[in-house]
């Protein structure tokens, strides 16, 4: 029996529900990191990075390549980047309502 759909969705956002992991296709989203420049931008435990890291590999989101001892990672296509505008895009309509909400509940 196959996995419905609904219920794979729920396990991708999951696999977003955690900040580490969105700043992490943030910094990605912009360009190729190694994990030593990751380390520097989120300031998080190595171990803690590396954890992540690896539940976004697991989930097809990121891709690593060796330079050296140097690992680098990207996103696996421009589709993450873009999912990352879109909930960008829908958190800004979300506060502006609640912005004109509370300007409206001062007003009263």
């Amino acid at each position: 029996m196959s996995t419905p759909l609904y219920q794979l969705k729920a396990e991708f956002f999951k696999t977003l529900g955690h900040p580490v992991r969105i700043r992490v296709l943030e910094l990605l989203s912009e360009r190729e990191h190694a994990v030593s420049e990751l380390l520097g931008e989120i300031e998080i435990e190595p171990a803690n990075l590396s954890q992540q890291l690896a539940v976004l590999r697991r989930a097809g989101l990121v891709t690593t390549r060796r330079e050296g001892s140097a690992v680098y990672y990207s996103l696996t296509g421009p589709r993450v980047s873009e999912l990352l505008a879109v909930a960008r895009s829908i958190l800004t309509g979300v506060l502006s309502g609640q912005a004109e909400l509370l300007e409206d509940l001062r007003s009263s």
